[in-house]
């Protein structure tokens, strides 16, 4: 699908923030997990959230829609009777790892991105410190993990902090199932802490005990997951992308259903935007971003704990008068694409001046123009030259502008909504 996306006006309106995909995708799966019938309300559909829905039935559960609540009777993990797609779901598959060594024979999980680049090695041998076996491998085509089933048994384990903190989330959503106590030992200091915080919220209210220390996780044994009703929160991570554009447009944009309180660290991008210098109001459910005929104001920032807000961070950084710093960016390399990268790139041909290193990005503000780009098969890349589009002279084609649907399917009719003129695709699911 190609997406053709103009540069804009004034921006103005009201748009309704899609559902949190990793509240969604944490919820799935303790429901799954949870004796009797849970119900998730608001939830997120994309690709992503449809990978978890696949594993949890493929290990069991009972699933339904009902408008605009997911129904999920739960079991214990049973042994598939084929190989669970994961899809290109990095956080499904670690997270699946653990669930699946739980049911009593092995399961073959099948990933649709690369391994490489959304790497499980530290994680696998983790769960061999617990006592469970499982290795990568192929299947055809596809990369593949092979678990071999039989339980977890519990125990000491160390786990690196600084590579995935969904290695941490799916041992925690898979141990309070195991035979012993596990206590969970970080190699290094953990980032993207609060998405560790997110699932430890979501655990607490199937009434999971989790004991979070600063570079230990002490999991008790034998608990058991109650079921639940849920209301998953509007997604930061996604709103980021609406903000930075009525920021660029010097607009006026209302997001509702999007809740501060709410643990999400992603969040931040209202803190970036105020110190960029953009006006904001913060309501109970919903934020109103008031752009400005003033520049925006370069930013130094450390990204360590914020990695989805780069590409965000990048397009504001474009438009700034002066130069920006972004730190702690050497994870962007392991996600959708080398995420460091295909920001240079993509942003770098619609005429951003840029300079990367393996841990750092340098912005210096300047004119973009429109340009032909290809966003990697990476969500956030397309969004992003989505929005930087909006205030660069002539079009911009982004090319393969579908992969949004990994996480914002309704992204493109949002824009159209707060009047984006656009050509190109179906713009929507």
């Amino acid at each position: 699908m190609k997406i053709i996306v103009e540069k804009a006006g004034y921006l103005s309106g009201k748009i309704v923030a899609p559902a949190s995909k990793s509240y969604t995708q944490r919820m799935v799966i303790t429901s799954a997990l949870s004796e009797g019938t849970s119900h998730i309300y608001n939830p997120l559909y994309s690709e992503d959230t449809e990978a978890a829905l696949r594993a949890v039935t493929a290990l069991g559960a009972q699933f339904k829609a009902d408008d605009a609540c997911w129904v999920i009777k739960g079991t214990k993990p049973q042994t598939p009777k084929g190989p669970i797609d994961c899809g290109e779901s990095g956080a499904i598959l670690r997270f699946i790892i653990p669930v699946s060594a739980l049911a009593n024979s092995s399961s073959t999980l099948l990933f649709r991105g690369s391994i490489d680049r959304r790497p499980v090695e530290p994680l696998l041998t983790s769960l061999k410190q617990l006592g469970a076996n499982a290795y990568v491998g192929k299947q055809g085509l596809l990369d593949a993990v092979y678990v071999k089933g039989g339980g977890i048994i519990g125990g000491q384990c160390n786990i690196p902090g600084n590579i995935s903190s969904q290695f941490i989330s799916g041992l925690m959503i898979a141990c309070p199932l195991a035979e012993a106590k596990t206590v969970i030992t970080l190699t290094s200091p953990l980032e993207s802490a609060d998405y560790v915080k997110m699932t430890e919220t979501v655990l607490t209210k199937h009434a999971i005990v989790v004991g979070m220390e600063k570079r230990r996780i002490v999991v008790p044994s034998n608990q058991k997951y109650k079921a639940t009703d849920s209301n998953v929160p509007g997604d930061f991570s996604s709103a980021a992308f609406i903000l930075a554009a009525a920021a660029i447009t010097n607009s006026k944009v209302t997001i509702n259903n999007i809740n501060h309180e709410m643990v999400q660290g992603d969040k931040a991008i209202l803190t970036i935007l105020k110190r960029m210098g953009v006006e904001g109001k913060v309501c109970p459910d919903s934020i109103e971003i008031e752009g400005s005929e003033k520049p925006l104001s370069p930013i130094n920032i450390d990204v360590k704990n914020i990695p989805d807000l780069v590409p965000v961070i990048a397009v504001l950084a474009c438009y700034a008068k002066g130069t920006s710093h972004i730190t702690g960016a050497k994870r962007l390399c392991l996600k959708e694409s080398n995420r460091l990268f295909a920001i240079y790139e993509t942003l770098g041909k619609m005429g951003a001046n840029i300079t990367i290193t393996e841990d750092t990005m340098s912005i210096n503000g300047t004119s973009l123009h429109g340009a032909v780009v290809d966003p990697h098969n990476d969500h956030r890349i397309a969004m992003a030259a989505s929005i930087a589009a909006l205030g660069a002279e002539g079009q911009t084609t982004i090319e393969h502008a579908e992969c949004i649907r990994k996480s914002y399917p309704q992204f493109y009719v949002h824009l159209k909504q707060l009047g984006v003129n656009m050509v190109g695709g179906k713009l929507d699911r």
